[in-house]
């Protein structure tokens, strides 16, 4: 209130001419003498000549010395003394200082809304609400970020993007204590606690936490594609797959990973690399409680206890829990591999081998070691050179006394001692110590082959016996 106040105070560079300055105030509300408010210029002036007036009835506060232009405005300010809040709301109790703004409530309580929009009719219970409104049809953006120059139509939509800046997330996840900029991205991430799907598809019925996700759905019932790319002609139903779509033509990586520097082009994959760093596993298993770091690998292993194959060849009718399983199944009829290298001809099962064939040419080294900062252009090069600088073995075994860098390391050895198999296979009841040798157990019910030999197209169950393959090749070359 002092703020607004302010904006009717008058200054200027003489003394009042006058030895007195009549103010006149209503003593019913201020309970004290209307002698009290005869100030003289000299005491006016002992406030350290802040202010200075000599316009014939300008209004002196006596009790903080401040100068108002108009009663109105003086009458408002001595109320901020006086705590006096006269106006109350008899619907809910609301007190205001002034007689307006009450006005202005009781509006919420009637839904009276007598401030129209020329333009579009919409209604407004405050003009305030109509000014801002017009900034949508006037396209003017009043309210400018002094960090990045953007500007905003709204003064909450500038101080929300400033959090941008700041990094600061003030609304925080009670459950899970995930904090977020915005207060609507916490109400949408508490429905993925409380399971609650409020948005629902007409067509199929099916479900959504929140309203984009099913707005996105809805595209795939009217086969609708709004967006089209100039460069290559391809249509896409879906904003945010249209922007990362763009990005496959401009090469932009406008998200870096503050860790290790690696850039993606989409903000979800950026999301999803940092749980490599922070080593989050949000998605739990709620049959053995195992967690990763993926939804799409908890849904893929979800099939490992319903027994569903939902991925059926359309040669042979052979049915896979995933849908890798069935591309390296795929190649067994077709017998040529669809990825090829444009430099040197040779060919591959799987793009992922190919792009790491690339870097052959390319010589480009896209893994780092966070030790001695040699690059490598594989992974798994990377993952055998970081066994050779020697990790802090922390977590010791209380019974060999063996060492493990990792705690999970040390928590599969103990099985060796206490002869634990929590890993149960539901079709022949075998146990195992390890979750990944059931995984391996479990292509021999199924019948998948995932490991497929590049030279001759067989496959095997397991990667070991897939090596064991390749040395005959090897032993043919020599």
């Amino acid at each position: 209130m002092e703020e607004n106040a302010s904006e009717n105070r008058h200054t200027t560079s003489k003394p009042a001419n006058s030895s007195k300055i009549s103010l006149t105030v209503p003593i019913g509300h201020l309970n004290e003498n209307p002698q009290d408010y005869e100030i003289s210029a000299k005491a006016f002036r002992d406030k350290g000549n802040l202010m200075k007036n000599t316009i014939e009835n300008t209004h002196l506060c006596n009790v903080c010395g401040l100068v108002f232009c108009t009663k109105q405005s003086l009458f408002k300010h001595l109320k901020i003394h006086s705590n006096q809040q006269d106006c109350v709301c008899e619907e809910c109790g609301k007190t205001f200082i002034e007689g307006r703004n009450l006005v202005h409530h009781l509006r919420i309580h009637t839904s009276q809304k007598p401030y129209v929009c020329e333009l579009c009719s919409k209604a407004f219970s405050n003009t305030c609400y109509l000014k801002r409104h017009m900034h949508m049809h006037t396209k003017e953006k009043p309210y400018v970020c002094e960090e990045c120059n953007k500007a905003f139509s709204q003064s909450y939509h500038l101080k929300r993007h400033m959090r941008v800046h700041t990094k600061e997330k003030p609304y925080a996840c009670e459950v899970c204590i995930k904090t977020f900029a915005r207060s609507d991205k916490l109400l949408s991430h508490l429905l993925i606690h409380s399971e609650e799907k409020p948005y629902a598809c007409k067509t199929c019925s099916k479900a959504f936490t929140q309203r984009g996700t099913l707005t996105a759905h809805l595209h795939v019932h009217t086969k609708e594609r709004h967006y089209s790319c100039d460069v290559c002609s391809k249509a896409l139903s879906d904003r945010r797959n249209f922007k990362r779509h763009l990005r496959t033509h401009t090469k932009e990586k406008p998200n870096v990973c503050e860790v290790c520097s690696k850039a993606f082009s989409d903000s979800h994959d950026l999301k999803r690399h940092l749980r490599v760093h922070t080593k989050e596993k949000p998605y739990v298993c709620e049959v053995c409680s195992k967690a990763f770091t993926h939804s799409g690998t908890l849904k893929s292993h979800l099939l490992i206890h319903s027994q569903e194959k939902p991925y059926v060849c359309e040669v042979c009718s052979k049915a896979f829990t995933q849908s890798g399983h069935l591309k390296s199944h795929l190649l067994i009829h077709s017998k040529k591999p669809p990825h090829a290298c444009e430099i040197c001809g040779k060919t591959f099962t799987q793009r992922s081998k190919l792009i790491h064939h690339l870097c052959t040419h390319t010589k480009e080294k896209h893994y780092s070691c966070g030790v001695c900062s040699e690059a490598f252009s594989d992974r798994r090069n990377l993952k055998k050179h970081l066994r050779t600088h020697p990790k802090e073995k922390s977590n010791v075994c209380e019974v060999c006394s063996k060492a493990f860098s990792e705690s999970y390391d040390l928590k599969r050895h103990l099985r060796v001692h206490t002869k634990e198999k929590p890993y149960v296979c539901e079709v022949c009841s075998k146990a195992f110590a390890r979750s990944d040798k059931l995984k391996s157990h479990l292509l021999t019910h199924s019948g998948e082959k995932p490991y497929v030999c590049e030279v001759c197209y067989k496959s095997f169950t397991q990667r070991i016996s897939l090596k064991r393959h390749l040395l005959i090749h090897a032993k043919e070359k020599s």
